[in-house]
């Protein structure tokens, strides 16, 4: 039984995202901007030490002054990361809000 309504669901599934795909290729399409989205200034600001960092020469560090400098790089790196304004979903994330929606309607 539980195999039937796993084909029933696919099936469903399959057919219901065909329609999406010709309807979508009938429209003409869009131009897409060639412009860059502006970079916040503290982004700016990071990147340029990371480069900075790059440029700088560590032949005559001490030991800890390099230590140092990658524990900068990487707090520099995570901060980097978390200023990113999107939401991230995960594959099975979506696989249970799409079956929830499903079971629910």
């Amino acid at each position: 039984m539980k195999k039937v309504t796993f084909y029933l669901m696919m099936m469903v599934l399959s057919l219901s995202v065909l329609p999406t795909q010709v309807f979508a290729a009938e429209k003409n399409p869009t131009t897409i901007s060639s412009t860059p989205k502006e970079v916040p200034a503290e982004v700016k600001v990071l990147l340029n030490r990371l480069e900075e960092i790059k440029a700088m020469d560590k032949s005559q560090m001490s030991r800890t002054e390099k230590k140092e400098l990658r524990k900068e790089v990487r707090a520099i790196k995570t901060e980097l990361k978390s200023t990113g304004n999107g939401v991230y979903l995960s594959v099975g994330a979506i696989i249970i809000i799409v079956l929830l929606l499903i079971l629910l309607l």
